[in-house]
Parts: structure tokens; C-alpha cells; sequence
């Protein structure tokens, strides 16, 4: 259907000023009519029901702080497990169109190669709202409006990058079980890439030994190329409140890696042969 309506005559006659724009938006309409037909959304719902009913069951084991307990637990359940199903939804689809060679009759189509990136992106970031929402309202019930608010934009942020990171693993390794692997171990690297910073700096190995300076030398160039999502969708922002210096830091390097993974994106697509 995609292939079908992105290649009728009319529509790629009747492009908006902006080349390939009717096409980016086809292509992100179908992406998210996709989700509806897998029941995309309604398993979300079902999944969200479950958690607000396991936040309501740890309530009722905790004594004291029972919100406050709630809040962290739901918002860590909440986070890995919409990045997960984002990123295993971003690389099915992928791998969908790569198997039924859907991706390669779009891409002969008389259209920039950027459109297809772009409208892959868009539909997958519209779908993340929709989890991102759902998430906010449901910790609505556990912290303030305003700090769910800023968790529920971070999540947002979160799942942008690992959309983006998806699609160029999709399109660089054509695997779905290499890419998850890579992705997974990308967010879990960038997750705990301040402790590891902090251990190679402690006195484990002989202090002032080459050892030493080398393994904090390459942990700091790693810290270095990788985001610090440590500092994204914080589970005590919802208890202990956030400061306008932390989302800044989250918008900033949502935009520059953003810009670096579309960019890696769109070489890698620009240089297959079809």
C-alpha cells in the first residue's frame, strides 16, 4: 500500500515546494498506520494498565514515602520498557520493508533519498509521543504535573535518539538481532558511562601506573563520543524535582547526536546501489 500510494503519478506530480515533502509525509502516515494494524496501540494501553496496577501494588507494601516509591518505579519500568518496544517496532519495520524489497521500489521512485529517512523518522517519533504521553499521564497519578511533564519531554528526547540510532543500524546491518544488540548495548554503555568514568578514576589499579592512565584515558574518549543519557528521564526528577540546567543539558544533546545518527542515516542510504 505504501509502495503503491507513494508511486502514483498524481501525487509526485503535485509535490509541495519542498522536494520530496508529500512523500515524507506519506511515508510517515503509513508508518504509523502500520502500528494500528499490528494493534501497536492498544497493546501499549494494555502494557500501561498492567504497570499502574504493579504501582498500585507496590503502594500498598510501602509504609512510608508511598508516592514517592510509586513515582521511581513506574518511571524506571516506564522507560525501558517504551524504549524497548520502540526500538524492536523501528527495526521490524525496517526489516519488513527490506525483506519484501519495499524499500528498494520506494527508493527507485523518482524522489530524494532523504524522504524516505525522513518520513521513517517522523512516523516512529510520532508513535514515541504517543508512549511518551501515556507515560506522563499515567505518573500524573504519582508526582506533579510539572516534574512529569519535564520526565515525559525527556522520555521523548530519550526515545529520538534511539529511533535514529535503529534506523541506521537497520539500514547498515540489514539484521534485526545485530542491530537490538548494538542499540541495547549503545543505551546500556551510555546509561552507565558515568560510573565507569568514576571507577577508572579510583585507586583500584596502582595509582600513577600506566594501566591506570591509559584505562581512564580511553574510558574519558569514550564518555567523550557517547551521549550521557545518564542525565536523561531521571527517576528522582519526579521525586526531588529538576533544574532548568539538567533539560537544557537533555535538549542540547538531543539535538547534536540527532544531527550526527540522521547524518550517519542518510550516508549510509545514499550509497546503496539498487
Amino acid at each position: 500500500d505504501t509502495v503503491a500510494r507513494i508511486g502514483n503519478r498524481g501525487q509526485i506530480s503535485n509535490l509541495p515546494p519542498f522536494p520530496g515533502g508529500g512523500t515524507m509525509l506519506t511515508i510517515a502516515r503509513f508508518t504509523v498506520l502500520e502500528a494500528v494494524r499490528c494493534r501497536f496501540f492498544i497493546i501499549m494501553i494494555a502494557v500501561m494498565a498492567g504497570l499502574f496496577c504493579l504501582a498500585e501494588f507496590i503502594g500498598a507494601l510501602t509504609i512510608t514515602e508511598t508516592r514517592q516509591m510509586q513515582a521511581a518505579v513506574a518511571a524506571s519500568l516506564l522507560r525501558v520498557f517504551s524504549i524497548s518496544v520502540i526500538c524492536l517496532f523501528v527495526m521490524t519495520s525496517v526489516l519488513r520493508e527490506l525483506k519484501d524489497k519495499g524499500l528498494e521500489v520506494i527508493l527507485s521512485l523518482p524522489m530524494p533519498r532523504y524522504a524516505y529517512l525522513s518520513g521513517k523518522f517522523f512516523g516512529f517519533a510520532g508513535l514515541s509521543l504517543f508512549i511518551s504521553v501515556l507515560a506522563g499521564l499515567l505518573l500524573l497519578l504519582y508526582a506533579p504535573a510539572a516534574r512529569a511533564g519535564i520526565w515525559f519531554i525527556s522520555l521523548f528526547c530519550e526515545h529520538l535518539l534511539l529511533i535514529s540510532l535503529s534506523l541506521v543500524c537497520m539500514l547498515t546491518y540489514s539484521d534485526i538481532s545485530l542491530s537490538f544488540i548494538s542499540v541495547m548495548a549503545f543505551y546500556l554503555l551510555s546509561r552507565s558511562m558515568e560510573a565507569i568514568c568514576l571507577l577508572s578514576a579510583g585507586p583500584v589499579l596502582a595509582s600513577g601506573s600506566v594501566s591506570q592512565d591509559f584505562m581512564h584515558f580511553l574510558v574519558n574518549a569514550i564518555a567523550l563520543v557517547l551521549p550521557d543519557l545518564n542525565a536523561f528521564t531521571r527517576s528522582d526528577w519526579l521525586v526531588y524535582g529538576v533544574e532548568f540546567a539538567d533539560m537544557q543539558v537533555v535538549l542540547i544533546q538531543t539535538l547534536l547526536y540527532l544531527a550526527v545518527l540522521l547524518s550517519a542515516g542518510l550516508f549510509d542510504l545514499y550509497r546503496k546501489n539498487l
